[in-house]
């Protein structure tokens, strides 16, 4: 039977850089269908609406230039759903934005960075965990984001770090796996980006991004990983886990809107 995921889209390409590099939903599906063809994908462009019902095995949470902090009512509503969508034991793929909103809203901390914007090719060092496919490695990616989470989650398992963002990728629960890095993006579109954000970035900031173009990525064994982390069976959980999104009740950022991540 195939995997059925749903992409919960939180942002758009800017539409200038549209015509050469499409959107995110497209970006996903081809990243994924390189390691299977057979999955089905449903996009849900949740800046409109919320899905109305709990219809996929997985859900990816997209990234975005909101913060998961900022006051917008639709981002505690994305929570919401990924609260039901876990109690129905349904996982979730968090990708940068998606990362942060999984420790935001489930008892870890978000926070804009001290270093500053991440842009560009990192890499981080790896723990080993059972559904690493294929092995444990060095995990490089293209980066974009200025907040990190800053403490994780209860429960939550740290698989990735690196000296910029010491919280990089975590898992909770056999549910849920995160990664604040972009395995969906390319060194084209990542460089365009920059590019668009160079008097954001500053000239150091942008000279490092755009210099680390030259290293390898490894997008599509976070894929591999990703996948046998979904589909791994399990029935029993230590400690067993009732999900609830909450608000956290005190917010303290500096983060300018519209510029945290991507």
């Amino acid at each position: 039977m195939s995997l059925h995921i749903g992409i919960l889209q939180t942002d758009s390409v800017l539409e200038h850089l549209q015509p050469v590099h499409g959107d995110y939903p497209d970006m996903f599906m081809q990243l994924f269908a390189q390691q299977d063809p057979q999955i089905k994908f449903t996009n849900y462009v949740v800046q409109e609406a919320m899905p109305e019902a709990v219809e996929c095995d997985a859900y990816i949470v997209t990234g975005s230039r909101l913060s998961v902090y900022d006051d917008e009512l639709w981002i505690f509503q994305l929570a919401q759903f990924m609260e039901r969508a876990l109690n129905q034991q349904k996982k979730i793929i968090g990708i940068c934005f998606g990362h942060q909103l999984m420790a935001h809203f489930f008892g870890g901390v978000v926070a804009p960075a001290s270093a500053g914007w991440a842009v560009g090719v990192h890499t981080s060092k790896v723990v080993p965990c059972g559904w690493m496919d294929g092995g444990a490695q060095d995990l490089s990616l293209l980066s974009s984001h200025k907040d990190q989470v800053q403490q994780l989650p209860e429960y939550a398992q740290l698989f990735a770090s690196n000296e910029l963002c010491p919280i990089a990728g975590f898992t909770m629960n056999n549910q849920v796996i995160t990664i604040q890095g972009h395995p969906e993006f390319n060194k084209g579109y990542a460089q365009a980006l920059m590019t668009h954000r160079e008097d954001i970035l500053g000239e150091r900031v942008f000279a490092q991004g755009i210099d680390s173009l030259t290293k390898d990525l490894h997008s599509q064994t976070f894929v591999r990983w990703a996948l046998s982390f979904v589909r791994q069976q399990v029935t029993t959980y230590a400690p067993p886990v009732q999900w609830r999104a909450t608000k956290p009740k005190n917010i303290n950022s500096s983060a300018p809107a519209d510029e945290a991540s991507l």
